[in-house]
């Protein structure tokens, strides 16, 4: 089964699923992808600070994961 991406979902947990999912977080300005703070964050959380959009990074991450 696939791993599924949601706004509820944390990035330590997407890092875990893939490492190689990083450059979609780089792209959206979130540098600091391992420190403590960052991996506890909600995709929600992360995008509402660095304002981007949820649902087109959601759909990102989501394709990422389909391949």
């Amino acid at each position: 089964m696939a791993f599924t991406v949601t706004k509820d979902t944390v990035i330590g947990d997407i890092m875990d699923a893939d490492e190689n999912t990083a450059p979609y977080f780089m792209e959206m300005g979130m540098h600091c992808l391992y420190c403590p703070s960052s991996r506890g964050e909600t995709l929600e959380q992360a995008c509402a600070v660095h304002g981007v959009s949820c649902d087109e990074l959601i759909a990102k991450l989501n394709a990422h994961f389909a391949k």
